[in-house]
């Protein structure tokens, strides 16, 4: 099931062509990801704080 996110945010290294994520963040801290293209209505990535953190490292070391 699907967590309720709310403050959702658009990346700051969104494309201007409009393909772009957007990061909310759950109740009990989960971080929720998706795609903008699909209004809200598409899949939602969720993560743990410990997975964001470790998601985020790997990028910004070009893993």
């Amino acid at each position: 099931m699907t967590k309720n996110f709310s403050r959702w945010r658009k990346s700051r290294n969104s494309e201007p062509n409009g393909e772009c994520v957007e990061v909310g963040v759950a109740f009990d801290g989960t971080i929720g990801v998706r795609d903008t293209r699909h209004n809200g209505s598409g899949p939602t990535l969720e993560f743990t704080r410990e997975e964001w953190r470790a998601f985020l490292h790997t990028i910004r070391a070009g893993g």
